[in-house]
């Protein structure tokens, strides 16, 4: 395929579109890294049992499994565009909420409204980013949505353990902090138009063609980036159940669910986790793994056109179970093995971890693009909650080993799938993505 390069006068225009899609899903990161932190000070504040501290670790998981797909659907009915924007600006309202809970109960309800507002921005902010994307950097784009995220947790840690550690400020505000971002993000994402893609589906050509002339490359832009192969389709959850979309929809909500449960799961317990394993100092060793996950995601988006799509999915799973089983079978291991195999497998997650933004965009339609991201997105986020509440259960009961065992197991079952199910789609259109069956598009079936 050749693509056509976005004229030197509007490429400010995608740069701030990926700022802004970038920014929305830092928004995930910086929440979740900031619970993981002030979690244990909460637990003692409100005088939290472990089934609530549980249930208040996997809040924002719970609500991207009810926002997700809602929003899905409401983006691929009603257009991406008032989505992208509304749903930023509830997360500026819950995220300053939270300094005002009263009990365990109330911060549970406003995470979870939280985590709908997230899910939101699973369902819409890579697919509007792709939707204007040329096809020779679309996945650089996309990873960098991953960065963000990675970024934010890790920014999120560090200052959550400056506000409380060396400030000695409240719980409250350090959750509050999630707010700053969100109004960053909300600013960034003003004027705005609609995604072409989308009009072109529902049949509105002529709008199409007018947002691509005024903000991407004109009608070259249009042809080579295949705009002109949309074609006017319905959507909703029956087409996204479809015989053709099936097989996509169960391998991008599988391996999404086999790489963010172990991590969900571990991070946001992590000074738990690490204090449970001996590490005396396990504020440090927590902005350690964190800090390789942000550089894995770097490297992850500066590989990713170059390595393609199924190298960078299927090695890291191996890698990671390997990691995880040794922290699991070693149970006297010292403080910096335990820590190195923890970087390891941050590092490994997140290199991984960008195709998560990827792959559900590459490989689904336009007319279900957003629902199906949202379906996905919850039902990763099925085995991420599970995990997140399960995990200081199973601290207590079957000790940590054997919690450490059972996540290499769901890595190994996320690399067993990749090898079979995942396509390589990396420089091709995302007419071709979406349409072309997934057995057609791995390596295995072109003979290679």
């Amino acid at each position: 395929m050749t693509t056509t390069s976005i004229p030197a006068g509007r490429r400010g225009f995608l740069r701030r579109m990926t700022f802004a899609c970038a920014w929305g899903e830092g928004l995930d990161g910086f929440d979740l890294g900031v619970i993981s932190v002030a979690l244990p000070a909460v637990t003692v504040a409100l005088g939290l049992d472990p089934v609530l501290a549980g249930l208040i670790g996997a809040s924002s998981l719970i609500g991207i499994f009810i926002g997700a797909p809602l929003a899905g659907w409401l983006t691929d009915r009603f257009g991406r565009k008032r989505v992208f924007t509304i749903d930023v600006l509830a997360f500026i309202v819950l995220g300053l909420a939270q300094a005002f809970v009263a009990d365990g109960w109330q911060l549970f309800v406003v995470r979870v409204l939280l985590g709908v507002a997230i899910g939101a921005e699973y369902a819409i902010g890579a697919a509007m980013l792709a939707e204007f994307a040329p096809a020779k950097d679309r996945g650089r784009r996309l990873s960098g949505l991953l960065v963000c995220w990675y970024g934010g947790y890790l920014i999120a840690v560090v200052t959550a353990y400056v506000m409380i550690d060396a400030f000695g400020l409240s719980w409250r505000w350090v959750l509050v902090t999630s707010a700053l971002p969100a109004v960053v993000t909300a600013v960034a994402r003003i004027g705005f138009p609609e995604s072409p893609r989308w009009l072109l589906a529902r049949g509105r050509v002529d709008e199409a063609r007018t947002i691509v002339a005024e903000h991407l490359g004109g009608d070259a832009y249009f042809r080579d980036e295949q705009y002109a192969a949309e074609q006017q389709k319905a959507g909703g959850y029956r087409v996204l159940f479809s015989k053709e979309n099936r097989q996509r929809l169960a391998f991008i909500s599988l391996f999404w669910a086999c790489n963010v449960a172990p991590y969900f799961a571990i991070f946001t317990f992590a000074p738990t986790v690490l204090k449970s394993l001996q590490l005396h100092d396990e504020a440090a060793g927590t902005i350690t793994v964190n800090a390789m996950a942000a550089v894995g995601a770097l490297v992850g988006m500066l590989t990713i056109e170059r390595l393609g799509r199924r190298r960078q999915l299927i090695p890291p799973f191996w890698i990671m179970a390997v990691a995880l089983a040794v922290v699991g079978l070693w149970g006297s291991a010292p403080g910096v093995v335990v820590v190195l195999c923890f970087a390891v497998f941050s590092f490994m997650n997140a290199v991984q971890g960008n195709l998560t933004a990827v792959y559900p965009i590459e490989v689904l339609p336009t007319e279900v693009r957003s629902t199906g991201v949202g379906f996905a997105a919850a039902c990763s986020r099925i085995g991420a909650a599970a995990g997140t509440f399960l995990l200081p259960v199973g601290i207590s009961t079957i000790g940590i080993g054997a919690c450490m065992l059972i996540a290499a197991a769901v890595c190994v079952a996320g690399g067993i799938l990749s090898q079979v199910m995942a396509p390589e789609t990396t420089g091709k259109g995302l007419h071709d993505t979406s349409t072309q069956p997934l057995r057609q598009q791995t390596p295995s079936a072109a003979g290679r």
